[in-house]
């Protein structure tokens, strides 16, 4: 039996069993990948990222880790930055001053302050530099006893009428896996607003796990060289990437909006758990959960939405009347465990289908949480914005499989041969194909909104029910994809775009010898809401939004394991407003 791609290559020990070559191996392959179809494009020049690479590399001494801003609003911003403590001073309080301009030259100040930093909070620095003008430009920088910060730039949200929004989208950066060129290549962007990083921005494995194939000859072995357990190991990944120039430099130019995915805690965390933690010999998931909550809010420039809860941090940013952005937490604050397809086979070794989605559709299975839930429909129902946009982490699109192609009745190759020849010369189907065709699809990515579809129908739900415009964005998988949203009526709700990984390998390193774009091709025949998908590529997604419609560009860069890289616009595509629209169409 020929195995068809799945959604996400796997990752960790847990999928060995999703692997296994045995009767039921199929269904366990379909929930252990993640999808495709080929990019298109012009090529451009490589581009010189000396000048952005310098400039980040300024960050020495006490600023070792550069500056970096986060959670615009109308007036005020936040602030990062890492003191690095001089030997004998450890456990010795900081003073740093901070500064903020309207010119890069810094002699027009408009704000300025000391803090204190300790060892409590591992050194960083966060200031919500506040009385701010909206939709500016400003320029900071921070001073300690011994040393200047390099000079970072930002830029608040608009709080008027504007023409047009940029957003560039990023996931899954993870550091042995090769250089972050895709960040080198956004910094050099212009006319960008914000910065959004959906989850994954560290990796918690140790030296020996996911990713590290090429790390030690890339000089990127993980720091420190254990799976990350505990507040001191993640504080130390963290300092790891943020020691990278092509990081550094994107921090320096942007401010980011950022929520977490699984890999900043554990590989499919949920809740109360992961599928690779083991509470007997690591303790506890909730110590480790609050060691990662705690790395996470000391190294990203996050403006807490509920600080007596450091575990809430969906929020929402307007961008005036063009845009609300929806930041949402599918992972931690609300996910229910997992479902796995091995628990719906009988004693008989059969899969039973009908079980199975029914326990997919229940009500009670819960992905964000009844509180993230209510609270986003405050929002949504009470935004003007001409787009609705939910930045999170797992696919949202129905990613599902024929049941022909699960039950073993067909090849995929054969399956996707018969539904063209359907769309071709439907009369000389016989009675059997065309009932193999209109046989139910079968959800097989469990981690995804297709496993948790009652909250999915809500979300859908509360879109129709105010006539909005949606568009989701996406990280997770490593690969590229765009899809058209229908909920359990297929009625069209709105589109997906998602982004490929900074690093992380994606599908291309579950299927080897296959064509990339031969796999894109079937999967975009097999799965009906998939538009586009691009699986062999690292890189980013630059989203422009203006009145009429929402675009979406896919940048791609053509290495990760060489500091020299070119990189090209791989796909463009768009969504128009507006009832009877909100559909993916060509630009």
């Amino acid at each position: 039996m020929r195995l068809p791609p799945c959604f996400k290559a796997a990752e960790t020990s847990v999928w060995q069993d999703v692997l296994e070559p045995r009767r039921r191996s199929f269904m366990r392959h379909l929930c252990s990948s993640a999808l495709a179809v080929a990019s298109a494009g012009t090529v451009s020049a490589c581009r010189n990222i000396q000048t952005v690479r310098g400039e980040a590399m300024t960050a020495t001494g006490t600023f070792a880790h550069g500056v970096a801003s986060g959670d615009p609003l109308a007036d005020r911003v936040i602030l990062w930055t890492r003191v690095t403590p001089q030997e004998g001073d450890e456990e010795r309080e900081i003073d740093v001053q901070w500064q903020l301009a309207t010119d890069r030259a810094m002699q027009h100040i408009v704000a300025s302050g000391s803090v204190t930093t300790k060892s409590e909070n591992d050194y960083t620095v966060k200031v919500d530099a506040t009385g701010l003008q909206p939709g500016r430009v400003y320029f900071y920088r921070f001073n300690s006893a011994v040393a200047m910060s390099p000079i970072g730039r930002t830029k608040t949200l608009p709080a008027a009428d504007i023409a047009k929004v940029r957003l560039a989208v990023f996931s899954c950066a993870n550091y042995p896996s090769g250089y972050f060129n895709v960040y080198a290549d956004a910094a050099q962007q212009t006319d960008v607003d914000c910065a959004l990083h959906i989850g994954d921005y560290i990796y918690e494995y140790d030296e020996t796990g996911y990713g590290c194939k090429h790390a030690k000859a890339l000089g990127r072995l993980p720091q420190p060289a254990n799976l990350l357990l505990v507040l001191a190991d993640y504080r130390k990944r963290y300092a790891q990437y943020r020691s990278d120039p092509d990081l550094q430099a994107l921090h320096a130019v942007l401010p980011f909006i950022t929520v977490w995915d699984d890999h900043e805690f554990a590989d499919d965390a949920w809740r109360d758990g992961a599928a690779d933690h083991d509470a007997g010999a690591q303790g506890p998931f909730s110590s480790r959960k609050k060691a990662a909550i705690q790395a996470y809010g000391e190294w990203m420039p996050i403006r807490l939405p509920n600080p007596a809860n450091a575990e809430e941090i969906y929020r929402s940013f307007d961008f005036g009347k063009l845009v609300s952005l929806h930041m949402l937490d599918t992972r931690i604050v609300g996910r229910d465990q997992q479902l796995m397809q091995s628990s719906f086979y009988g004693e008989d070794e059969r899969f039973d289908a009908s079980r199975f989605r029914a326990a997919v559709a229940a009500s009670q299975r819960q992905m964000l949480g009844e509180k993230q839930m209510a609270w986003l429909e405050r929002k949504v129902s009470a935004s003007k914005a001409a787009w609705q946009i939910l930045g999170q982490q797992v696919l949202m699109a129905r990613m599902e499989y024929p049941s022909a192609i699960v039950s073993d009745e067909m090849g995929y190759a054969e399956f996707a041969a018969l539904k063209q020849r359907a769309q071709r010369n439907p009369a000389s189907l016989t009675a059997q194909q065309k009932a193999l065709l209109a046989a139910p699809t079968l959800p097989c990515y469990m981690d995804s909104w297709d496993g948790y579809q009652s909250d999915r129908e809500k979300v859908f739900g509360m879109m129709q029910h105010h006539d909005k415009n949606l568009v989701v964005l996406t990280g997770d998988t490593h690969n590229a994809w765009a899809s058209d949203l229908y909920d359990n009526q297929k009625r069209l709700v709105g589109v997906e775009f998602a982004t490929a990984s900074v690093s992380s390998p994606g599908l291309e390193s579950a299927y080897p010898d296959q064509p990339a774009d031969d796999i894109a091709r079937m999967m975009q025949t097999l799965i009906d809401p998939l538009y586009y998908a691009q699986t062999s590529k690292r890189g980013y997604m630059l989203i422009t939004a203006t009145e009429s419609e929402v675009r979406a560009d896919w940048r791609f860069v053509d290495t990760v394991h060489r500091r020299e890289f070119t990189a090209d616009t791989g796909r463009s595509l768009r969504t128009v407003g507006g009832s009877g629209n909100r559909r993916i169409v060509e630009v």
